[in-house]
């Protein structure tokens, strides 16, 4: 069969940072016959290029080529594009690493979409990626209809004819920002773009070593050398207008201004930091018109003009301002609606140790001339963030704390000035309402919130808390979906955080009462601290120090809306004189169903059945000891039937 994807990974050293990478490519969900993986060693000394011969020659769809070191990645991307036979081409970094079902949903989303370029949502461990690129799905975006200028890598998937028929590679030999010209042309001269925002496909790590290429120090001369050669190429491609300006845009904010604010400049010498500003200084005097600076949010202008007019003492100061400034989420309710969590939460932010505050009588003015010192920049910056408020905007988004996969969750925010002081001045607060579908959440697992907030000149994440202990909403636990969903606070923090796929005692089920469990005509009933939005389906285990069985269940909303019923048929004629431990499976069509004991036993005496405390601990190791024979014996009982069914 024809190969629809190659995948290309240019090689320098590794070592073992490239074993996620490969695990990861070994796991796609399209079929073997379908991709190949080409590998192009770029004259790596460690150990690396025995491994990946040794990976070739076991795995046919894994192809190495070694080369002499070349300086940089963009030959070896070059070389495995000439080498490729797939439809499409994607390029992956040796210490990242792909979604198990990445190359079937770009490729097939390329497909559908005639794209010559796909991008496929990325999360960052330890790194930046874009965050409102992939807010949604774009079948058929453009450099003007949506953020794709923020997204440079090179992690992409192209089509292999788009590249020869334009004659598109990547600049080589020793230099930075290759990637940059690369994908700025393929954006502009694409006949369409596609985004994929639905799925993970790309993670971004951030080597625990810290020698990641793009984390080295640059030198700012040959640095602003190449960038100024992604202009060219925008120059190259687009008519003076306001398309050029929204792109070069990025090149000034991202490249430049971000790079002179707050405590990403203050943290770097003092030298380092003089000659970086140098630089700067010369590529926004000499490539940036007015409308280019124009279009920046409020904090950005001041560091723009500044920077235009070479005042490197105020870009300074204005940083050492801007670093006492971060946001702050408080979280309001957290409680179950309708089968879905809702998570209240103010937002506002802070400088230094207290609310931020603005002018109450602010006034749009444009900056037409550059502040005459701090102080004045900083009365331009807060007045029109205040007039700008209307524009504010409160994200909730969840995190999964071990991939860094993230996901916009639906929000409803409304804004608020809080007089402040003598009432010359205001606080600007959000208040918002999120609802959260674990049932939509891709994966089990540990889910962090964080709040994303977009404020005048600022855009800034900070978690969903510390909640005051005294004060602490104390949501249930529940079952949606068919997985198990705990909200809780982080230690010592008091974050907000879920846990979806929950077991054991954190459910809660330990502090069942004696009192909220009967039985009577036949039939089990159990109160149990959890939601459910519906009747839900679980199942019930019954082990003795003999035997065991099971019994199917089901848990039921209350009439009071907390805590669910749990009901089952007690078979009364299957219960001995045993003392029966109690065990409940809330999520029977899992792969692995767990259960979990619940804290109270059952005991079948003279016609009826008690419910009684749970056995004393000898007690209850002996039933344990019980229910593993028992097991046991079921497992080799059922081993020969097993064989003669295979013979």
């Amino acid at each position: 069969m024809p190969v629809k994807v190659s995948v290309i990974v240019p090689v320098y050293n590794p070592g073992i940072y490239i074993e996620d990478c490969i695990a990861s490519l070994k796991r796609q969900s399209l079929p073997p016959d379908e991709y190949e993986v080409i590998f192009v060693d770029d004259g790596s000394t460690d150990e690396t290029p025995a491994r990946l011969d040794a990976l070739a020659a076991e795995d046919p769809r894994m192809k190495v080529i070694h080369q002499e070191n070349s300086g940089w990645s963009g030959k070896p991307r070059n070389v495995g594009i000439e080498a490729s036979r797939g439809e499409f081409v994607m390029f992956v970094d040796n210490d990242d690493y792909l979604g198990d079902e990445a190359l079937e949903r770009m490729y097939d989303y390329g497909v559908a979409n005639g794209a010559d370029v796909v991008v496929g949502k990325m999360a960052g461990k330890g790194r930046g990626v874009p965050v409102e690129l992939f807010r949604r799905n774009h079948p058929r975006a453009t450099v003007g209809n949506a953020p794709l200028i923020d997204s440079l890598t090179p992690h992409k998937m192209f089509r292999r004819a788009f590249l020869d028929r334009i004659g598109l590679r990547f600049p080589e030999g020793r230099r930075r920002l290759e990637d940059h010209v690369f994908i700025a042309e393929a954006y502009l001269r694409a006949e369409n773009v596609s985004v994929l925002s639905d799925y993970v496909c790309y993670y971004h790590i951030r080597r625990d070593d810290g020698s990641n290429a793009g984390f080295e120090r640059f030198d700012p001369v040959g640095y602003f050398k190449n960038l100024r050669e992604a202009l060219d190429v925008v120059e190259r491609y687009t008519e003076p207008g306001p398309v050029r300006d929204k792109l070069f845009r990025r090149w000034l904010r991202v490249e430049m201004v971000e790079r002179l604010r707050g405590r990403r400049l203050l943290n770097l010498p003092d030298d380092y930091r003089r000659e970086l500003f140098t630089e700067i200084h010369q590529v926004v005097v000499e490539r940036f018109g007015p409308g280019v600076a124009a279009g920046l949010q409020p904090a950005q202008q001041v560091v723009a003009a500044l920077t235009a007019a070479d005042r490197y003492d105020d870009v300074v100061a204005f940083a050492q301002w801007e670093a006492g400034i971060a946001p702050e989420a408080a979280p309001g309710h957290v409680e179950w609606r309708d089968g879905a969590l809702s998570i209240g939460f103010t937002a506002e932010y802070r400088s230094g140790d207290r609310p931020m505050t603005f002018p109450a009588d602010a006034g749009a003015a444009p900056l037409d001339d550059t502040p005459k010192d701090v102080r004045e920049a900083v009365e331009w910056v807060s007045a029109q963030s205040a007039v700008r408020f209307g524009q504010a905007t409160a994200d909730l988004l969840l995190r999964e704390r071990s991939s860094a996969a993230q996901y916009f969750q639906p929000v409803r925010f409304t804004r608020e000035t809080v007089p402040a002081g003598e009432g010359e001045e205001v606080r600007l607060v959000l208040r918002a309402t999120a609802t959260v579908d674990p049932a939509a959440l891709p994966r089990d697992g540990a889910w962090d919130a964080f709040v994303r907030v977009k404020l005048g000149g600022w855009t800034k994440e900070c978690r969903l808390g510390p909640a005051p202990r005294e004060s602490r909403p104390a949501p249930e636990a529940g079952v949606v979906g068919s997985r198990t969903v705990l909200p809780y606070w982080t230690q010592p923090h008091g974050n907000l955080s879920l846990e979806l796929g929950t077991r054991g005692k954190r459910l809660g089920l330990g502090g069942v009462k004696q009192s909220d469990v009967s039985v009577s005509g036949g039939r089990f009933r159990a109160l149990l601290p959890l939601h459910v939005p519906g009747d839900t389906e679980v199942r019930l285990r019954f082990v003795s120090a003999h035997r065991y069985f099971d019994a199917p269940g089901t848990l039921s909303p209350t009439a009071q809306g907390s805590g669910a019923l749990l009901g089952a048929a007690l078979p009364t004629e299957d219960l001995s004189r045993d003392t029966w431990r109690v065990a409940l499976c809330l999520t029977p069509s899992a792969p692995q169903p767990r259960f979990t004991g619940l804290p109270f036993a059952l005991r079948a005496a003279a016609g009826q059945v008690l419910v009684v405390p749970v056995p004393g601990p000898g007690l209850a190791l002996r039933v344990a000891r019980g229910a593993r024979r028992v097991l046991g014996a079921a497992r080799r009982r059922a081993i020969p039937r097993l064989r003669a069914g295979r013979r």
